[in-house]
């Protein structure tokens, strides 16, 4: 029999607990409600109007949910910053929030103590002299043993060790930069920070320690010598040090020695050397590293037979076989010697000239 609650002829078939219980799980929230499309008009409604049952709602106009807005402004904040964040600080900086500091050089003259000695025999010449056991060109230019530091690895310490040796070969061992040509090959090898220093020291020399040609490299005056001998003698040292976890100072000190005979003079004409003695600090941060360029900080040289009354700030104008110097410094300077340092001027001492 049918219970209390069934119709009369029991529950339908295939509804085990009759038409409510089908929907019972059903919850008709008011949002749900509010989003149909179909609404039924109230009893006073139809009544009044004569309105059908039902009447259709106007479709809602939907616009960007809270999410899609707040993730929308996001996005733009983000692309902002980086913009920002790239003007602001471009991708080569000198470091953490400090400039790059400016090469300080000095450029020393030496005066020879009596006439400068030459003789046509090249290897004579250099047979007599202290650079009689340099070695020619790059080979001179070692590299010391390397070992890591407390941040740097060893690939890091032989590529600045490298790029100090690449600036000595090419700012004071190339032909072409010697007699005043290009300058290209030393320029590149400096941080963008420090070129505008180098192309100010060309077009503008000056002896202010700080825009002297000859600070950057070694050039001689083309009108008043000229090399008799490309094989130049070269001897030195490189010492690479960490200063901080993120730098690197290679510390380059080498003498190059140069045969020149004067400019456009016949090839059986009487030779002299030229010495040049160069300190030369480096700095390199991780990006110099990876751009093989260097920071060039600190250049102090020592040159001669130089006349002392002569500007040796643009190039070097050397005293040739024969010639002397009306003046010279306070003491006798030896440049192959590793102690004392004149402040302006100084006398090439004889035992660092040949013996001819």
């Amino acid at each position: 029999m049918a219970g209390p609650a069934d119709p009369p002829g029991g529950a339908p078939e295939g509804t085990p607990g009759g038409g409510e219980d089908e929907y019972r799980s059903v919850v008709f929230d008011e949002t749900f409600v509010r989003a149909a499309r179909l609404q039924e008009f109230s009893a006073r409604e139809r009544i009044t109007d004569h309105a059908p049952a039902v009447r259709r709602r106007p479709p809602r106009h939907r616009g960007l949910s809270r999410q899609v807005l707040l993730l929308v402004v996001l996005i733009a904040m983000a692309f902002g910053t980086a913009i920002y964040m790239g003007v602001r600080h471009p991708s080569r900086t000198p470091g953490a929030g400090e400039a790059v500091e400016p090469l300080r050089m000095t450029v020393v003259p030496l005066a020879p103590e009596g006439k400068v000695p030459g003789t046509p025999d090249i290897e004579r010449l250099y047979d007599n002299s202290p650079a009689a056991q340099f070695r020619v060109g790059a080979e001179g230019v070692t590299l010391p043993a390397s070992r890591r530091t407390a941040h740097f690895s060893d690939g890091q310490i032989v590529t600045a060790l490298l790029t100090a040796k690449d600036y000595i070969v090419r700012s004071a061992l190339d032909p072409e930069v010697l007699t005043g040509g290009q300058t290209r090959s030393v320029r590149i090898l400096l941080g963008v920070d420090q070129q505008d220093q180098f192309d100010r020291s060309f077009t503008r020399p000056a002896p202010d320690g700080r825009h002297a040609p000859t600070g950057w490299l070694v050039r001689f005056d083309p009108s008043r010598a000229e090399l008799a001998d490309r094989r130049i003698r070269v001897q030195g040292t490189l010492q690479a040090a960490e200063t901080d976890s993120g730098t690197l100072e290679v510390t380059a000190d080498h003498t190059s020695v140069y045969a020149l005979r004067p400019a456009d003079a016949d090839p059986g004409s009487r030779v002299s050397l030229f010495t040049v003695r160069r300190e030369l600090h480096f700095r390199f941060d991780r990006e110099d590293l990876r751009l093989h360029q260097a920071q060039l900080v600190v250049s102090h040289v020592q040159a001669g037979p130089l006349s002392c009354a002569e500007d040796s700030a643009s190039r070097l104008r050397p005293l040739l076989a024969g010639g002397t110097a009306k003046e010279g410094g306070p003491a006798a300077t030896d440049p192959y010697a590793t102690d004392g340092t004149p402040a302006l001027c100084g006398s090439l001492a004889a035992e660092a000239q040949p013996w001819v």
